[in-house]
């Protein structure tokens, strides 16, 4: 008789390294001093600027190496992102230095007293949530680390939440972002914090196949190189992430509609759709969820997500309500399909999920070359 079949081995999730190299120890490590998680160049400067990469997943340097000779020659490694592997989550992380459980900011789309809140596209106003209550913890540990990020950044209710108190530099083309840096170390700011989303924007509208990628992928490094020759030798340069992504096709999207009779709400993104059950429909739905998509994703309850560690430890109830009653995590190609968002099914790469390419992230370093 022949052998059976082996069982196909399970997806296993990359979990965020909260005790260890995340990007929320990154900030910590500077501001205090122990920078043993830290690649070697940081090690001895007066200067650090952390440049954050929106997109730019640790799989997509390695692939693409030959494309960026400034990121490729940086030393340094992966290391985690938050869960979800979203922007909002892992740079409200890297801000604060606190897992999404203490932070409170659990996804893209979360509840809110009741509503489902677009947390980067917070609304403002006096009947909206308040950004300093929703997300508490003070970023930078309090202290006025100057912030360049894009000019249309200011004043929003995300940059209130994650970076309020800090000295906000806009720009709105990237050469003024290099400029900004150099001023600011030369008058003797020991720690710069600086954003772009080129690479993350480029991958949502195009994915990660053709040319258009390639293009932004060197020009990213281009930036790179230009901060390292403006920077001088007394700084360091550190280079990490939100997130990385994946490229999903149109026949990997995923309707929902045999989960809908059950669902009361959904928040969250397509790659980690959180779903909250209608009155007495929890038990019905997860175990629905599990049958139509546990072959695609990883189905949790809200207490298996919080007792895994998706999310961080010692989350108040509040927290915990901010995400559904259940949720979809993909480790396939696939997105599951919100019909509140219709844009979501436009974009060609996405991310939230715990897929390696998704969770792991650059940190690595390099000293100006000035």
């Amino acid at each position: 008789m022949p052998d059976a079949p082996d069982a196909p081995e399970p997806v296993i999730p990359v979990l965020p390294a909260y005790d260890g190299a995340w990007v929320g120890a990154l900030v910590p490590a500077l501001l205090e001093g122990d920078r043993a998680m830290l690649p070697e160049p940081v090690r001895g400067v007066t200067a650090v600027v952390v440049l954050v990469l929106d997109g730019l997943g640790w799989r997509m340097l390695e692939e693409h190496r030959g494309l960026m000779p400034n990121l490729g020659a940086m030393a340094g490694g992966p290391i985690t992102t938050t869960a979800p592997s979203t922007t909002s989550v892992a740079l409200t992380s890297i801000a604060t230095g606190q897992p999404p459980s203490r932070h409170g900011i659990v996804g893209y789309r979360m509840r809110v007293g009741g509503e489902v809140l677009n947390v980067l596209r917070w609304p403002s106003g006096d009947r909206q949530p308040d950004p300093a209550r929703v997300q508490p913890q003070l970023p930078f540990g309090g202290r006025g680390v100057p912030v360049v990020t894009k000019s249309e950044f200011r004043n929003s209710p995300f940059t209130i939440a994650h970076l309020r108190g800090s000295a906000f530099t806009g720009w709105r083309v990237v050469s003024t972002l290099v400029e900004h840096c150099r001023t600011l170390v030369a008058a003797g700011e020991p720690l710069v914090y600086a954003y772009t989303d080129g690479v993350d924007k480029v991958a949502h509208e195009y994915g990660l196949r053709d040319g258009f990628m390639l293009a932004e992928l060197r020009s990213t490094d281009a930036l790179v190189g230009q901060l390292l020759d403006a920077l001088p030798g007394s700084a360091a340069l550190v280079v990490t992430a939100d997130h990385g992504q994946v490229h999903v096709e149109p026949d990997g999207h995923r309707p929902l509609v045999a989960l809908e009779p059950m669902v009361g709400a959904m928040a969250g993104e397509g790659r980690f759709r959180t779903l909250w059950a209608r009155p007495g429909a929890a038990g019905e739905l997860v175990a629905a969820a599990r049958e139509r998509f546990g072959h695609e994703a990883w189905v949790r309850t809200r207490d298996e997500v919080f007792a895994e560690g998706w999310l961080g430890a010692d989350a108040s109830q509040e927290v915990r309500g901010r995400i559904g009653d259940v949720v979809l995590a993909a480790h396939a190609p696939v997105i599951f399909v919100d019909k509140a968002m219709p844009l979501e099914i436009q974009m060609k790469s996405h991310h939230g999920s715990l897929t390696a390419a998704e969770m792991l992230v650059p940190l690595i370093a390099a000293r100006g070359r000035a």
